[in-house]
C-alpha cells in the first residue's frame, strides 16, 4: 500500500561535531513514522521524510530537542 510522505528540514543548532551529528540522526529515527533522515553538520539541518498521520514536525523538533539541541523549523 502507498503511504504518502512529507519532507520537513529543521535547522539545529548546537551540533558541533560527528558524535552530535549521530545523535541528531538517532533521535529522528527513533520517531515512528520516519522514513528518511539526513543530518547536515555543516548546514545544521536536519532533512527528515515521514508519513503524515504517524507523525509531525512538532514531534519531529521534539524529539530533537529532548536529545539536547535547539530545533526550529
Amino acid at each position: 500500500m502507498f503511504q504518502k510522505k512529507e519532507t520537513v528540514v529543521i535547522q539545529v543548532e548546537g551540533m558541533k561535531c560527528p558524535h552530535c551529528q549521530k545523535h541528531v540522526e538517532t533521535a529522528l529515527k527513533a520517531v515512528n513514522g520516519v522514513k528518511k533522515v539526513t543530518v547536515s553538520l555543516d548546514d545544521k539541518t536536519a532533512e527528515v521524510v515521514f508519513v503524515p498521520g504517524k507523525t509531525d514536525a512538532a514531534a519531529l523538533v521534539q524529539a530533537v530537542t529532548v536529545a539536547g539541541y535547539v530545533a526550529t523549523l
